[in-house]
């Protein structure tokens, strides 16, 4: 079989690549050198340059002023992203498109995929339901009160929404009374949506959306099977892809560092103790690679289990590694080393940690060895 990638996703990774490059991660503060969040809102400039290279509208059709990309190719913009630690909620909008895509209505497409993919809409993602441990839908209740005036009511809290309260509209999971589960666009700025302010891991601004009895237009209502979960699965996938770029770019510093650091007139990467450890997380990464190109070829559960446990655990032992080598400055936090351990802690939990997708890939082999079991 032929693994290389196409030319259009080769051609969608090298236009972020050229976005991204002017990046400066140690360009944001560190959270513990600004009080609460590093900035309370994303970086608009930084949207605008992704909007004006056709990179917010990936997964979007052609019809709707999108390129029609599959996963794949989000995953290695992504990748990119990961690599420069870019501030914008480029994964929520594209899973947000690529759903309304794929399970929206015509009419929702046509309203709100352009806009997406002009960079008019930034959109989030509430995937992390009332605590960050239960299924998302289950935060919220959906219902219609009457099927004459066509919209729907929703009430619930979501918590840790990425800038919940600057994006143009908040994607929620809900479940009406009947079991049936509905996906949502919501403008955190309507009438019974109230943001409070929270602070991720990594220092950016987040939010807990409390709603109460918040009217939505059946319009932008997706009522689909499977929509949720397979939202849910796109997320976590793009967050192994941040992930690998992250760690990719937390291994050439840790390489450029010991390079050029010496002990006893020696570089020290020429130790063998280094030279191991650099070893293993090259290994690491790999590993991350070849499982998220995967698991966003297929978007299976399995496939998605698997990377992810991979990405959480791999990000994890890259950063200590490095910030084992790097020695004291692997501590300052005016050395930019420290806002990669920041988002590899965020990257590592979000969307569930490793052993949360341990259990789900227990189940479902479990699952898959009781239906082959012989009567």
């Amino acid at each position: 079989m032929d693994f290389t990638f196409t030319e259009e996703q080769q051609a969608a990774a090298e236009a972020a690549r050229t976005v991204l490059a002017g990046t400066a991660p140690d360009g944001v503060p560190s959270p513990q050198e600004s009080p609460g969040a590093v900035d309370g809102d994303f970086d608009r400039g930084l949207w605008r340059t992704l909007a004006d290279a056709d990179l917010l509208g990936l997964l979007a059709g052609p019809g709707h002023g999108g390129s029609g990309l599959d996963p794949v190719a989000l995953c290695l913009v992504l990748r990119e992203a990961g690599r420069a630690l870019a501030r914008v909620p480029l994964l929520e909008t594209s899973a947000a498109a690529w759903t309304l895509r794929t399970y929206g209505s015509e009419a929702l497409r046509a309203a709100r995929l352009p806009a997406i993919a002009r960079g008019e809409l930034p959109v989030t993602v509430a995937a992390h339901g009332r605590t960050g441990h239960e299924a998302p839908q289950l935060a919220v209740d959906a219902a219609r009160p009457s099927r004459e005036d066509g919209d729907w009511l929703l009430d619930g809290v979501q918590t840790a929404v990425p800038w919940g309260a600057t994006a143009a509209l908040v994607l929620v999971p809900a479940r009406t009374a009947a079991g049936e589960d509905v996906l949502a666009l919501v403008d955190p700025a309507a009438e019974g949506v109230t943001a409070h302010g929270q602070v991720s891991t990594n220092g950016e601004a987040y939010a807990e959306l409390e709603l109460r009895e918040v009217r939505v237009p059946d319009r932008d209502v997706i009522v689909a099977d499977g929509a949720v979960e397979a939202l849910r699965r796109l997320l976590a996938t793009g967050t192994c892809a941040l992930a690998l770029g992250l760690g990719e770019k937390v291994l050439e510093m840790t390489a450029e560092y010991t390079g050029r650091r010496e002990q006893f007139g020696h570089p020290v990467a020429t130790f063998q103790a280094v030279a191991v450890q650099t070893a293993d997380r090259f290994i690491d990464l790999r590993a991350m690679a070849a499982t998220l190109w995967q698991a966003a070829w297929r978007l299976e559960p399995r496939d998605v289990a698997v990377a992810k446990i991979w990405a959480a655990e791999g990000v994890r032992r890259v950063v200590q590694t490095a910030q084992h080598l790097h020695g004291g400055f692997g501590t300052d936090t005016t050395y930019p080393l420290h806002r990669f351990h920041a988002w590899a802690k965020q990257l590592e939990l979000a969307h569930g940690p490793a052993p949360a997708h341990e259990a789900e890939l227990a189940a479902l082999l479990a699952t898959d060895e009781a239906e082959t079991a012989p009567a």
